[in-house]
């Protein structure tokens, strides 16, 4: 069904509250080997394995009723479901009782503190001292149609009319269980890096404020995009068994007008390689290969090709997220063992808090030879109107990015009311909102990471850099560690959101990312100077304070008050799961198969590791199951009026379907008054698919 379709499926919906699990504060630091019996005989002598472990975990969110993050457009709120979110971990641990940290990629749009701390206080219950706050790695594929309404912070959450404890209970959940399939999963594994190119997959959507940038850093990108498609691949037995792949581009192939959950083309590209190794989402058992697709330094690099919102490089915004992730599967299982560069050693990490509202910043970061400041969080005008190319914001208020001509009436505003300090250093910017003087409302105490794996280090922390902000740290980490540049990754929206990271010269042209650089003009250098900082300290031995975080806010903003399941109704004259609609007899390959059934809210049953829906064909006596709403082919649309839901399934029959007979169940929870809910299931009229 294409985007316009599915148009006609918009409501307002509900959803569930949902009490969140609590836990304990997070305490110390070391792996036990007790934890792992046996493992210390397993590793090869002499080799260079290290213990590694996969695993998968369901995080998706309420396909009803609930906000997305990203776009900022109270208007797109779920009615359906596309793509599942998932968290797949990597713990890798240099022996049974030494250092070890956790990876995590995240289907959803945006990584908070609020999910980061829950997640930590869930791992100490079940693992006192192995993971904590100096060890995991949380990290947002930035997907913008993935149900909100899980930050502890006011901002984001406005746009999702608060908070949401059914879908931060599924996102936290879901990566808790990421993890500990990971810890079980350990095994000594052989680590590479492969390198490789895609040059398709995005374009720079703020060209005039990358050509600011000086040539020696413009020179690297051709193209204005990093085309650099990085694996981290890890082997057993010569069997490839998993990947974190890092490349740059938006989350935004699904414009602010779709209304299904989607994990969008990083989750499709994902999806493609580990359906092509047989991996069954709702089997319990260790996945064959376990694909990561993670986010690099994307804040400037659009999937829209032809730079408009849905667009390039077809007209429809599902083909499209199939083609960029597409090739985003293609250009990192293509270099899988290619120019492999074995990793083995040491596994390190220094990491702190700092206070980015009051960072004084060293002169020999500003690169004007001069000490500068950052300040409070402060949002330009550029930042309330959007990237154009791939939509969102508050049009209706006229804002304009730089390149579009500016906002002289903010700016006339600003010479008024903002005192001249704050002026100096957040200069040029137009401050529409100034969020950091607002306790609770955006995160300042951000985190940020240095990782060891043997020779390969990754640097992580909580914004959107531009390609070349990412450029500028990866030179400054490999000139202080004396590696080569290649052996340096940095990684965007971990652990903590912090909006843009601009350069200071693209911060001066005051399109969308530099308006959404908060901190100011100074920004990159004051990174710049902490990533310098945990290099120095890993390079020399020595520990970091680890600073203070904002403090948990988790809960502490109202539920929001729409979307909230109460109470289901079966439609008039129905029993719920009653086919109303059936399939049409025949379908041929390449077709649609359609059917609407009699049903009730999603939100009471998120069924992770679970579906809503299969496709079935017929085998002899048994039916046997050929999709599932985890894959591509299969939507499946909530119309919901009050109590009373109506569920629509399609399935887009591929055109390798094996010709015979088939059929479509549906699986829904109802939900009573006083709470309680009764699973029930529908199923279709049996239907014949042909050539």
């Amino acid at each position: 069904m294409s985007e316009h379709d599915h148009q006609q499926f918009r409501s307002t919906h509900v959803s569930r509250r949902r009490v969140l699990a609590g836990g304990v504060v997070v305490g110390a630091v070391a792996a036990t080997g007790a934890l792992f019996p046996g493992l210390s005989a397993a590793l090869p002598a002499g080799g260079a394995a290290m213990l590694v472990g996969r695993g998968i975990g369901d995080s998706t969110g309420e396909p009803l009723g609930a906000g997305m993050n990203g776009y900022a457009v109270p208007a797109q709120s779920s009615a359906g479901l596309h793509l599942r979110q998932r968290a797949r971990a990597f713990v890798f641990a240099q022996s049974p009782d030494g250092p070890r940290f956790a990876h995590v990629t995240v289907e959803i749009g945006l990584m908070f503190e609020s999910i980061f701390q829950e997640v930590l206080r869930r791992l100490q219950a079940r693992f006192p001292g192995v993971y904590h706050q100096g060890n995991v790695l949380l990290a947002a594929t930035h997907t913008h149609s993935a149900p909100g309404g899980t930050d502890g912070h006011l901002l984001v959450d406005i746009t999702t009319f608060g908070f949401r404890p059914a879908t931060f209970e599924s996102n936290v959940a879901g990566i808790v269980d990421a993890i500990e399939r990971a810890h079980r999963d350990l095994a000594p594994s052989e680590v590479a890096m492969t390198r490789g190119q895609l040059d398709d997959a995005g374009v720079n959507r703020s060209p005039k404020a990358f050509d600011r940038d000086p040539a020696a850093d413009k020179a690297p990108f051709p193209l204005k995009i990093d085309p650099n498609s990085v694996n981290l691949q890890i082997t057993r037995g010569g069997k490839l068994v998993g990947v974190i792949n890092w490349f740059a581009t938006h989350g935004t192939s699904m414009p602010p007008t779709n209304l299904l959950s989607s994990s969008d083309n990083k989750g499709y590209a994902a999806l493609r390689w580990e359906r092509a190794a047989g991996v069954d989402y709702t089997s319990h058992a260790s996945p064959a290969l376990v694909t990561a697709f993670s986010q690099s330094t994307p804040g400037d690099v659009t999937p829209n090709l032809d730079r408009m919102p849905g667009t390039g490089p077809t007209d429809d915004a599902f083909a499209n997220t199939r083609i960029i992730g597409e090739r985003q599967y293609e250009a990192a299982s293509r270099q899988v063992g290619v120019g492999a560069r074995p990793i083995a050693g040491a596994i390190d990490v220094r990491w702190k808090y700092v206070d980015m509202s009051a960072v004084t910043v060293r002169s020999q970061y500003t690169g004007d030879g001069r000490t500068h400041h950052t300040t409070p969080a402060m949002l330009g005008a550029a930042f309330a109107a959007s990237s154009q190319e791939d939509g969102g914001g508050m049009p209706e208020l006229g804002l304009n990015e730089g390149e579009r001509g500016g906002n002289p009436w903010v700016r006339k505003v600003n010479e008024v009311v903002v005192p001249d300090w704050l002026k100096r250093e957040q200069a040029p910017k137009d401050i529409l909102l100034p969020v950091g003087l607002v306790p609770g409302t955006v995160q300042q105490q951000l985190p940020f990471y240095l990782v060891r794996l043997g020779d390969t280090y990754l640097f992580a922390c909580g914004f959107e850099p531009t390609v070349v902000a990412g450029l500028r740290l990866r030179r400054g980490l490999a000139a202080t560690l004396g590696v080569p540049v290649e052996h340096v990754v940095v990684q965007g929206y971990t652990n903590s959101y912090g909006h843009y990271l601009t350069t200071p010269e693209e911060y001066e042209n005051q399109d969308y990312e530099g308006g959404a650089t908060v901190f100011g003009k100074w920004q990159l250098p004051a990174v710049q100077q902490i990533a310098d900082e945990l290099a120095v300290a890993m390079r020399s031995g020595k520990p970091v304070a680890p600073g203070r975080t904002d403090g948990d806010l988790t809960g502490k903003l109202p539920a929001a008050p729409v979307g909230n399941a109460f109470v289901d109704v079966a439609a008039p004259g129905t029993a719920y799961g009653q086919l109303l609609t059936p399939v049409a007899d025949t379908v041929r390959r390449g077709g649609m198969a359609r059917a609407r059934f009699s049903g009730a809210n999603p939100n009471n049953n998120l069924r992770r590791d679970d579906t809503y829906l299969t496709v079935e064909r017929r085998d002899g006596d048994r039916w046997v199951r050929v999709a599932d709403d985890s894959d591509w082919a299969t939507k499946i649309y909530f119309d919901n009026a009050g109590p009373v839901t109506t569920t629509t399934i399609t399935w887009d029959v591929p055109a390798n379907t094996a010709l015979g007979r088939y059929r479509v169940t549906y699986r829904g929870d109802s939900r009573t008054l006083d709470g309680r809910t009764t699973p029930f299931s529908g199923l279709s009229n049996e239907f014949t698919v042909t050539a």
